[in-house]
C-alpha cells in the first residue's frame, strides 16, 4: 500500500500560525466526520459481533491485540468490562504490543516483531473457541497481522479494524471492519480521528455483545460491580425503580444480596410465591 490514507497529508496547513480557537475549531469539525465513517462499517461490524456471540455463549473468549494507541484502547475496553457488565477479567482480553510497561511508555520496536502477538496469545491458551481481534488504524502493523495469521492457522475467528482499505490486516481477517475517516488534523497522528474510531467501535462491539449475552436488564447495568459508593446508590435507584420499593429498602436488599440483578430476582420470586400462597 504505496500511500494508506492515514498518512496522507492533512487538509490543513500551517498549523502553528492558528489561535487557539481556531485550532480547535478545525479539530472538532474533523471529529464530527467520525461517526458518518462508521455509520458506512455498520454491516461489518454487524456480522463481526453475530459471529463473536455464539463462540462467547459456549464458553469462549474475545481476544483484543494492538500496539501504541490501537493496543492502549483494547485494553481499555477490556479492563471497562468486568466492572460495567459483572464479567470475569477472562471474558476479554486486551494485549497491546510490548506488554503492560507500553500502555503508559512507548516500547522500541515492539510492534514490529511478528510472531510475538501469538506468544503473547499463547499464555492464555488461546484455542478455536476462541475469537481474535486485531487492532491497527495502518492496518499493517507486523504484531498485529502477524498475530492474526498465527490465530487463523492454528482455527482461531477473527477480525480487524483498520481505518485504510484493502490493507493487510482487512485481507488477512476473517472479519474486517474498516473506519475510513480520512487524513488527521496532524498527519499521520492516528490517535486522532483514527483513534477515536477505533474507541467507539470497540464500544459498540463490546457493549452489543454484552446485552446479546443478557448482560443488560431493560437498559440497566444489573449485574454491574458496586465497588463505590455511586454505583452503590446507582443500584440502589434501579432497585426502587423496578420493585417500586423505597430506598431504605432497596439499600438493605442490595446490602444483604450484593447485586443488583439478585436482589430483583428474588424479591420478585418472593413477591409471585406469596401471591400463590
Amino acid at each position: 500500500m504505496s500511500n494508506p490514507i492515514t498518512e496522507q497529508p492533512s487538509k490543513y496547513d500551517n498549523l502553528e500560525k492558528m489561535d487557539v480557537l481556531e485550532l480547535l475549531s478545525n479539530i472538532n469539525a474533523e471529529d464530527q466526520t467520525v461517526p458518518l465513517a462508521i455509520e458506512k462499517a455498520l454491516p461489518q461490524i454487524r456480522d463481526f459481533v453475530t459471529a463473536v456471540v455464539p463462540k462467547m455463549e459456549l464458553g469462549g473468549r474475545l481476544f483484543y491485540i494492538g500496539a501504541g494507541t490501537s493496543g492502549r484502547l483494547g485494553v481499555l475496553d477490556a479492563s471497562e468490562c468486568p466492572p460495567t457488565f459483572g464479567v470475569s477479567d477472562d471474558h476479554i482480553i486486551g494485549l497491546i504490543a510490548g506488554g503492560d510497561v507500553a500502555l503508559r511508555k512507548a516500547v522500541e520496536n515492539a510492534e514490529d516483531d511478528v510472531n510475538q502477538a501469538w506468544k503473547d496469545l499463547e499464555e492464555f491458551k488461546i484455542s478455536e473457541k476462541d475469537v481474535l481481534l486485531g487492532i491497527a488504524a495502518s492496518g499493517s502493523t507486523p504484531y498485529v497481522v502477524g498475530g492474526i495469521e498465527d490465530a487463523k492457522k492454528n482455527g482461531v475467528l477473527t477480525g480487524g479494524i483498520t481505518c485504510n482499505k484493502n490493507s493487510l490486516l482487512s485481507r488477512e481477517a476473517d472479519f474486517p471492519m474498516e473506519l475510513i475517516v480520512g487524513p488527521e488534523f496532524v498527519t499521520g497522528s492516528t490517535r486522532m480521528k483514527a483513534g477515536t474510531a477505533q474507541k467507539l467501535v470497540l464500544n459498540m462491539i463490546s457493549t452489543s455483545i454484552m446485552i446479546q449475552l443478557g448482560k443488560v436488564k431493560g437498559n440497566k447495568m444489573v449485574d454491574m460491580q458496586l465497588s463505590n459508593k455511586k454505583l452503590v446508590e446507582r443500584g440502589t435507584k434501579m432497585i426502587m425503580d423496578e420493585l417500586n420499593i423505597d430506598a431504605d429498602l432497596a439499600r438493605l436488599l442490595l446490602k444483604k444480596y450484593k447485586s443488583v440483578r439478585k436482589t430483583i430476582d428474588l424479591y420478585k420470586d418472593r413477591l409471585n410465591t406469596n401471591e400463590l400462597n
